[in-house]
Protein backbone atom coordinates (compact mmCIF):
# COMPACT_ATOMS: atom_id res chain seq x y z
CA UNK A 1 0.00 0.00 0.00
CA UNK A 2 1.47 3.36 -1.02
CA UNK A 3 1.29 6.06 1.61
CA UNK A 4 -0.78 9.02 0.55
CA UNK A 5 -2.77 7.18 -2.12
CA UNK A 6 -5.99 8.88 -1.07
CA UNK A 7 -4.35 12.25 -1.52
CA UNK A 8 -3.15 11.33 -5.01
CA UNK A 9 -6.62 10.19 -6.04
CA UNK A 10 -8.21 13.37 -4.75
CA UNK A 11 -5.61 15.56 -6.40
CA UNK A 12 -6.32 13.84 -9.72
CA UNK A 13 -10.06 14.33 -9.25
CA UNK A 14 -9.51 17.95 -8.33
CA UNK A 15 -7.52 18.64 -11.50
CA UNK A 16 -9.78 16.80 -13.92
CA UNK A 17 -13.18 17.93 -12.67
CA UNK A 18 -14.06 20.80 -15.06
CA UNK A 19 -10.51 22.02 -14.60
CA UNK A 20 -9.90 25.06 -16.77
CA UNK A 21 -12.75 27.47 -16.02
CA UNK A 22 -13.35 26.27 -12.47
CA UNK A 23 -9.73 26.53 -11.38
CA UNK A 24 -9.49 30.01 -12.80
CA UNK A 25 -12.35 31.07 -10.52
CA UNK A 26 -10.77 29.74 -7.34
CA UNK A 27 -10.03 32.22 -4.58
CA UNK A 28 -6.94 31.49 -2.54
CA UNK A 29 -6.29 32.59 1.02
CA UNK A 30 -3.35 31.98 3.26
CA UNK A 31 -0.42 33.58 5.03
CA UNK A 32 3.30 34.20 5.03
CA UNK A 33 4.99 33.64 8.38
CA UNK A 34 8.49 33.97 9.73
CA UNK A 35 9.42 32.39 13.05
CA UNK A 36 12.49 31.92 15.18
CA UNK A 37 13.55 30.98 18.68
CA UNK A 38 16.32 31.41 21.21
CA UNK A 39 17.21 28.34 23.22
CA UNK A 40 19.55 29.02 26.15
CA UNK A 41 19.56 25.38 27.24
CA UNK A 42 21.85 22.36 26.91
CA UNK A 43 24.27 21.59 24.10
CA UNK A 44 23.01 18.11 23.29
CA UNK A 45 21.21 18.85 20.01
CA UNK A 46 22.73 19.79 16.67
CA UNK A 47 21.82 23.50 16.84
CA UNK A 48 21.76 24.07 20.56
CA UNK A 49 21.22 27.85 20.29
CA UNK A 50 17.77 27.50 18.68
CA UNK A 51 15.27 24.88 17.54
CA UNK A 52 12.97 27.04 15.36
CA UNK A 53 14.11 29.16 12.41
CA UNK A 54 11.80 28.97 9.43
CA UNK A 55 9.64 30.72 6.85
CA UNK A 56 6.22 29.34 6.00
CA UNK A 57 3.90 30.07 3.05
CA UNK A 58 0.37 28.63 3.17
CA UNK A 59 -2.35 28.57 0.52
CA UNK A 60 -5.88 27.30 1.02
CA UNK A 61 -8.97 27.22 -1.15
CA UNK A 62 -12.31 25.48 -1.60
CA UNK A 63 -13.61 24.19 -4.91
CA UNK A 64 -17.26 23.26 -5.56
CA UNK A 65 -17.47 20.59 -8.33
CA UNK A 66 -20.41 21.23 -10.61
CA UNK A 67 -20.73 17.51 -11.33
CA UNK A 68 -21.64 16.90 -7.66
CA UNK A 69 -23.54 20.06 -6.83
CA UNK A 70 -26.65 18.02 -5.94
CA UNK A 71 -24.66 16.50 -3.05
CA UNK A 72 -23.44 19.80 -1.51
CA UNK A 73 -19.92 18.75 -2.40
CA UNK A 74 -16.69 20.65 -1.94
CA UNK A 75 -13.00 19.97 -2.35
CA UNK A 76 -10.80 21.60 0.29
CA UNK A 77 -7.10 22.22 -0.21
CA UNK A 78 -4.53 23.56 2.25
CA UNK A 79 -0.85 23.30 1.40
CA UNK A 80 2.38 24.88 2.57
CA UNK A 81 5.96 25.49 1.51
CA UNK A 82 8.37 25.62 4.44
CA UNK A 83 11.94 26.88 4.39
CA UNK A 84 13.46 25.27 7.47
CA UNK A 85 16.66 26.95 8.60
CA UNK A 86 17.27 24.35 11.30
CA UNK A 87 17.98 21.49 8.91
CA UNK A 88 18.54 23.58 5.76
CA UNK A 89 15.60 22.05 3.86
CA UNK A 90 12.77 23.42 1.76
CA UNK A 91 9.77 21.12 1.80
CA UNK A 92 6.15 21.04 0.67
CA UNK A 93 3.52 19.97 3.20
CA UNK A 94 -0.05 18.99 2.38
CA UNK A 95 -2.20 19.84 5.40
CA UNK A 96 -5.61 19.18 3.84
CA UNK A 97 -6.86 17.74 0.57
CA UNK A 98 -10.28 16.13 0.83
CA UNK A 99 -13.67 15.98 -0.80
CA UNK A 100 -16.77 16.44 1.35
CA UNK A 101 -20.28 15.62 0.20
CA UNK A 102 -23.74 14.76 1.51
CA UNK A 103 -25.17 11.82 -0.45
CA UNK A 104 -28.12 11.64 2.00
CA UNK A 105 -29.82 14.16 4.29
CA UNK A 106 -28.61 12.08 7.24
CA UNK A 107 -25.07 11.41 5.99
CA UNK A 108 -21.97 13.54 5.42
CA UNK A 109 -18.85 11.98 3.94
CA UNK A 110 -15.31 13.36 3.91
CA UNK A 111 -12.48 11.45 2.25
CA UNK A 112 -8.83 12.43 1.85
CA UNK A 113 -6.17 14.16 3.92
CA UNK A 114 -7.79 15.93 6.87
CA UNK A 115 -7.14 16.99 10.46
CA UNK A 116 -9.26 14.92 12.86
CA UNK A 117 -10.06 15.68 16.47
CA UNK A 118 -12.65 15.09 19.17
CA UNK A 119 -12.87 14.85 22.95
CA UNK A 120 -13.15 17.53 25.63
CA UNK A 121 -9.64 17.92 27.08
CA UNK A 122 -7.74 21.18 26.63
CA UNK A 123 -4.29 20.02 25.42
CA UNK A 124 -4.93 16.75 27.27
CA UNK A 125 -6.10 13.94 25.03
CA UNK A 126 -7.88 10.79 26.14
CA UNK A 127 -10.27 9.71 23.38
CA UNK A 128 -8.58 11.78 20.67
CA UNK A 129 -6.26 9.07 19.31
CA UNK A 130 -5.40 10.94 16.13
CA UNK A 131 -1.73 11.81 15.47
CA UNK A 132 -0.02 14.82 17.09
CA UNK A 133 3.20 16.71 16.44
CA UNK A 134 4.61 17.21 19.93
CA UNK A 135 7.88 18.59 18.58
CA UNK A 136 6.08 21.50 16.87
CA UNK A 137 4.22 22.13 20.11
CA UNK A 138 7.40 22.27 22.20
CA UNK A 139 9.46 24.52 19.90
CA UNK A 140 6.96 27.34 19.37
CA UNK A 141 5.08 26.72 16.13
CA UNK A 142 1.43 27.79 16.04
CA UNK A 143 -0.81 25.49 18.06
CA UNK A 144 -2.53 24.50 14.80
CA UNK A 145 0.48 22.30 14.05
CA UNK A 146 0.00 20.17 17.14
CA UNK A 147 -2.60 18.23 15.12
CA UNK A 148 -1.18 16.18 12.26
CA UNK A 149 -3.32 15.39 9.21
CA UNK A 150 -4.44 11.84 8.43
CA UNK A 151 -5.52 10.12 5.20
CA UNK A 152 -8.98 8.98 6.19
CA UNK A 153 -12.60 8.32 5.35
CA UNK A 154 -14.95 10.06 7.79
CA UNK A 155 -18.69 9.35 7.76
CA UNK A 156 -21.06 11.40 9.92
CA UNK A 157 -24.57 10.08 10.54
CA UNK A 158 -27.36 12.26 11.92
CA UNK A 159 -30.43 10.89 13.70
CA UNK A 160 -33.24 12.47 15.73
CA UNK A 161 -31.42 12.71 19.05
CA UNK A 162 -28.04 11.19 18.35
CA UNK A 163 -25.25 11.61 15.83
CA UNK A 164 -22.35 9.32 15.02
CA UNK A 165 -18.94 9.63 13.42
CA UNK A 166 -17.05 6.68 11.96
CA UNK A 167 -13.46 7.22 10.82
CA UNK A 168 -11.55 4.65 8.78
CA UNK A 169 -7.79 5.22 8.63
CA UNK A 170 -6.25 2.79 6.10
CA UNK A 171 -2.74 4.16 6.70
CA UNK A 172 -1.16 4.32 10.14
CA UNK A 173 0.22 7.78 10.95
CA UNK A 174 2.33 8.02 14.13
CA UNK A 175 2.67 11.08 16.31
CA UNK A 176 5.93 13.01 16.05
CA UNK A 177 7.67 12.74 19.41
CA UNK A 178 11.03 14.14 20.61
CA UNK A 179 13.89 11.84 19.69
CA UNK A 180 16.99 13.94 20.28
CA UNK A 181 17.15 15.94 17.05
CA UNK A 182 15.62 19.32 17.91
CA UNK A 183 14.78 18.39 21.47
CA UNK A 184 16.90 16.40 23.93
CA UNK A 185 15.08 13.66 25.85
CA UNK A 186 15.66 10.84 28.29
CA UNK A 187 17.24 7.78 26.70
CA UNK A 188 16.21 4.69 28.71
CA UNK A 189 19.01 2.63 27.17
CA UNK A 190 21.67 4.97 28.58
CA UNK A 191 19.79 6.15 31.67
CA UNK A 192 20.41 9.83 30.89
CA UNK A 193 19.18 12.78 28.83
CA UNK A 194 20.70 12.79 25.35
CA UNK A 195 20.36 14.70 22.09
CA UNK A 196 21.61 14.11 18.56
CA UNK A 197 23.69 11.11 19.71
CA UNK A 198 20.47 9.09 20.11
CA UNK A 199 20.11 6.37 17.47
CA UNK A 200 16.59 5.05 17.92
CA UNK A 201 14.78 3.17 15.16
CA UNK A 202 11.02 2.79 14.69
CA UNK A 203 8.98 -0.01 13.14
CA UNK A 204 5.58 1.29 12.02
CA UNK A 205 2.58 -1.03 11.61
CA UNK A 206 1.15 -1.58 8.14
CA UNK A 207 -2.46 -2.15 9.18
CA UNK A 208 -5.16 0.51 9.37
CA UNK A 209 -7.24 1.85 12.25
CA UNK A 210 -10.87 2.56 13.13
CA UNK A 211 -12.32 5.27 15.37
CA UNK A 212 -15.96 5.97 16.22
CA UNK A 213 -17.98 8.43 18.28
CA UNK A 214 -21.67 8.46 19.27
CA UNK A 215 -22.88 11.77 20.71
CA UNK A 216 -25.92 13.90 21.47
CA UNK A 217 -27.26 16.83 23.48
CA UNK A 218 -29.87 16.09 26.13
CA UNK A 219 -31.42 19.11 27.88
CA UNK A 220 -28.19 21.09 27.57
CA UNK A 221 -25.89 18.23 28.56
CA UNK A 222 -23.52 16.90 25.91
CA UNK A 223 -22.86 13.17 26.10
CA UNK A 224 -20.53 11.08 23.97
CA UNK A 225 -19.17 7.54 23.75
CA UNK A 226 -15.96 6.65 21.92
CA UNK A 227 -14.24 3.60 20.48
CA UNK A 228 -10.80 3.17 18.93
CA UNK A 229 -9.16 0.10 17.41
CA UNK A 230 -5.62 0.59 16.22
CA UNK A 231 -2.18 1.29 17.65
CA UNK A 232 -0.48 3.54 20.15
CA UNK A 233 0.44 6.75 18.35
CA UNK A 234 3.69 7.00 20.30
CA UNK A 235 6.34 4.24 20.31
CA UNK A 236 5.18 2.50 23.48
CA UNK A 237 6.87 -0.82 22.71
CA UNK A 238 10.47 -1.98 22.40
CA UNK A 239 10.74 -4.59 19.67
CA UNK A 240 14.49 -5.12 19.91
CA UNK A 241 16.46 -3.46 22.74
CA UNK A 242 19.79 -4.29 21.12
CA UNK A 243 19.20 -2.00 18.10
CA UNK A 244 17.33 -0.22 19.82
CA UNK A 245 14.11 -0.68 17.83
CA UNK A 246 10.78 0.74 19.02
CA UNK A 247 7.34 -0.17 17.71
CA UNK A 248 3.70 0.81 18.13
CA UNK A 249 1.72 -1.90 19.99
CA UNK A 250 -1.92 -2.63 19.29
CA UNK A 251 -4.43 -0.61 21.30
CA UNK A 252 -8.18 -0.59 21.93
CA UNK A 253 -9.79 2.36 23.72
CA UNK A 254 -13.30 2.58 25.16
CA UNK A 255 -14.34 6.00 26.44
CA UNK A 256 -17.07 8.47 27.31
CA UNK A 257 -17.45 12.19 28.02
CA UNK A 258 -19.94 14.66 29.47
CA UNK A 259 -20.17 18.45 29.33
CA UNK A 260 -22.74 20.69 31.00
CA UNK A 261 -23.15 24.09 32.64
CA UNK A 262 -22.79 24.49 36.40
CA UNK A 263 -22.13 27.39 38.82
CA UNK A 264 -21.90 29.93 36.04
CA UNK A 265 -19.35 27.94 34.06
CA UNK A 266 -18.86 24.75 32.09
CA UNK A 267 -17.79 21.44 33.60
CA UNK A 268 -16.40 18.60 31.52
CA UNK A 269 -15.73 14.96 32.37
CA UNK A 270 -13.92 12.51 30.13
CA UNK A 271 -12.55 9.02 30.63
CA UNK A 272 -11.12 6.13 28.69
CA UNK A 273 -9.94 2.55 29.22
CA UNK A 274 -6.73 1.85 27.28
CA UNK A 275 -6.52 -1.89 26.63
CA UNK A 276 -2.97 -2.84 25.59
CA UNK A 277 -3.79 -5.74 23.26
CA UNK A 278 -0.23 -7.04 22.98
CA UNK A 279 0.28 -7.06 26.77
CA UNK A 280 -3.13 -7.86 28.18
CA UNK A 281 -1.65 -9.44 31.33
CA UNK A 282 0.83 -6.61 32.00
CA UNK A 283 3.79 -8.99 32.20
CA UNK A 284 5.82 -7.77 29.22
CA UNK A 285 8.09 -4.95 30.39
CA UNK A 286 8.78 -3.96 26.76
CA UNK A 287 5.14 -3.02 26.07
CA UNK A 288 2.95 -0.37 27.67
CA UNK A 289 0.48 -1.67 30.27
CA UNK A 290 -3.26 -1.14 30.03
CA UNK A 291 -4.49 2.03 31.74
CA UNK A 292 -7.51 3.97 32.88
CA UNK A 293 -7.38 7.70 32.08
CA UNK A 294 -9.78 10.41 33.26
CA UNK A 295 -10.07 14.16 33.55
CA UNK A 296 -12.38 16.75 35.06
CA UNK A 297 -12.35 20.35 33.83
CA UNK A 298 -14.04 23.60 34.75
CA UNK A 299 -13.96 26.80 32.69
CA UNK A 300 -15.53 30.17 33.34
CA UNK A 301 -15.65 33.65 31.85
CA UNK A 302 -14.93 36.06 34.70
CA UNK A 303 -15.91 39.16 32.75
CA UNK A 304 -13.72 41.97 31.55
CA UNK A 305 -12.37 39.71 28.76
CA UNK A 306 -10.80 37.43 31.36
CA UNK A 307 -11.25 33.67 31.22
CA UNK A 308 -9.96 30.86 33.43
CA UNK A 309 -10.03 27.09 33.08
CA UNK A 310 -8.70 24.32 35.32
CA UNK A 311 -8.27 20.59 34.62
CA UNK A 312 -7.27 17.61 36.70
CA UNK A 313 -6.07 14.58 34.78
CA UNK A 314 -5.15 11.17 36.16
CA UNK A 315 -3.96 7.94 34.64
CA UNK A 316 -3.81 4.67 36.55
CA UNK A 317 -1.75 1.71 35.38
CA UNK A 318 -3.43 -1.68 35.38
CA UNK A 319 -1.59 -4.84 36.53
CA UNK A 320 0.97 -2.73 38.40
CA UNK A 321 2.35 -5.63 40.44
CA UNK A 322 2.95 -7.63 37.26
CA UNK A 323 4.67 -4.59 35.73
CA UNK A 324 7.08 -4.27 38.68
CA UNK A 325 7.81 -8.00 38.71
CA UNK A 326 8.75 -7.92 35.00
CA UNK A 327 11.18 -4.99 35.31
CA UNK A 328 14.85 -5.65 34.84
CA UNK A 329 17.16 -4.82 37.78
CA UNK A 330 18.08 -1.14 37.88
CA UNK A 331 15.17 0.01 35.71
CA UNK A 332 13.25 3.17 36.59
CA UNK A 333 9.93 2.33 38.26
CA UNK A 334 6.98 4.40 37.10
CA UNK A 335 4.22 5.45 39.48
CA UNK A 336 1.05 3.41 39.48
CA UNK A 337 -0.98 6.64 39.37
CA UNK A 338 0.07 9.83 37.63
CA UNK A 339 -1.74 13.15 37.95
CA UNK A 340 -1.55 16.47 36.11
CA UNK A 341 -3.20 19.78 36.95
CA UNK A 342 -3.53 22.38 34.20
CA UNK A 343 -4.49 26.04 34.46
CA UNK A 344 -5.27 28.33 31.53
CA UNK A 345 -5.65 32.09 32.06
CA UNK A 346 -6.57 34.29 29.10
CA UNK A 347 -6.91 38.07 29.02
CA UNK A 348 -7.94 40.24 26.05
CA UNK A 349 -6.99 43.92 25.98
CA UNK A 350 -6.67 46.94 23.66
CA UNK A 351 -10.07 46.35 22.04
CA UNK A 352 -9.27 42.61 21.91
CA UNK A 353 -6.24 43.13 19.65
CA UNK A 354 -3.89 41.98 22.42
CA UNK A 355 -4.25 38.44 23.76
CA UNK A 356 -2.29 37.38 26.85
CA UNK A 357 -2.33 33.75 27.86
CA UNK A 358 -0.68 31.38 30.30
CA UNK A 359 -1.11 27.63 30.13
CA UNK A 360 0.53 25.62 32.91
CA UNK A 361 0.97 21.85 33.24
CA UNK A 362 1.81 20.83 36.83
CA UNK A 363 2.30 17.23 37.91
CA UNK A 364 2.28 16.64 41.69
CA UNK A 365 3.14 12.97 41.20
CA UNK A 366 6.07 13.45 38.80
CA UNK A 367 7.28 16.66 40.45
CA UNK A 368 7.62 18.36 37.08
CA UNK A 369 5.95 21.19 35.16
CA UNK A 370 5.60 22.88 31.77
CA UNK A 371 4.68 26.56 31.32
CA UNK A 372 3.45 28.15 28.07
CA UNK A 373 3.12 31.95 28.37
CA UNK A 374 2.12 33.72 25.12
CA UNK A 375 1.28 37.22 23.97
CA UNK A 376 -0.17 37.94 20.54
CA UNK A 377 -0.98 41.33 19.03
CA UNK A 378 -3.02 42.08 15.91
CA UNK A 379 -1.16 45.00 14.39
CA UNK A 380 -3.97 45.28 11.83
CA UNK A 381 -6.34 42.94 9.99
CA UNK A 382 -3.45 41.26 8.19
CA UNK A 383 -0.41 41.31 10.48
CA UNK A 384 -0.18 39.34 13.74
CA UNK A 385 2.83 39.19 16.06
CA UNK A 386 3.17 36.37 18.60
CA UNK A 387 5.77 36.10 21.34
CA UNK A 388 5.95 33.17 23.72
CA UNK A 389 8.01 30.71 25.69
CA UNK A 390 8.23 27.02 26.55
CA UNK A 391 9.60 26.45 30.04
CA UNK A 392 10.19 22.96 31.47
CA UNK A 393 11.24 21.84 34.94
CA UNK A 394 11.41 18.62 36.90
CA UNK A 395 13.21 16.71 39.59
CA UNK A 396 13.85 13.49 37.64
CA UNK A 397 15.34 12.90 34.21
CA UNK A 398 12.82 10.26 33.15
CA UNK A 399 9.48 12.08 33.73
CA UNK A 400 7.55 13.62 30.83
CA UNK A 401 8.49 17.24 31.51
CA UNK A 402 11.59 16.67 33.63
CA UNK A 403 13.39 15.11 30.66
CA UNK A 404 12.76 18.31 28.64
CA UNK A 405 14.20 20.79 31.10
CA UNK A 406 17.19 21.60 28.86
CA UNK A 407 14.87 22.67 26.05
CA UNK A 408 13.51 26.00 27.34
CA UNK A 409 13.01 28.46 24.49
CA UNK A 410 11.73 31.92 23.65
CA UNK A 411 10.10 32.30 20.24
CA UNK A 412 8.73 35.01 17.95
CA UNK A 413 6.34 34.61 15.02
CA UNK A 414 5.21 37.30 12.56
CA UNK A 415 2.34 36.38 10.23
CA UNK A 416 0.91 38.27 7.25
CA UNK A 417 -2.48 36.91 6.17
CA UNK A 418 -4.14 37.49 2.81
Amino acid sequence: MIKGFLTVLLLTFFMLSHASSALAALKFHGFIEGSGSIRPGDELTENHGYNLYEGRFQLKTTYYPSLLEDYSSEVVFKGEIVGDGYDGEVRAELREMYIALSPLDSLDVRVGRQVLTWGLGDLLFINDLFPKDHVSFFIGRDQEYLKLPSDALRMSFFFDKLSADVVVLPLFTPSITPSGERISVYDPFYGSIRGEAIEWHFDEPENGELAARLYGNFSGTELAAYFFNGFYKEPKGIKDPSVPLFDYPRLNVYGASLRTTVIGGIISLEGGYYFSVDDSAGTDNYIENSMVKALIAYERDLGGDLGVSVQYYIESMMDFDEYKAALEPGSKVRDENRGIVTVRITKLALSQTLRLSLFAFLSPTDNDSYLRPTASYDLNDKVKITFGANIFSGKDDHTDFGQLRGNDNLYLRVRYSF
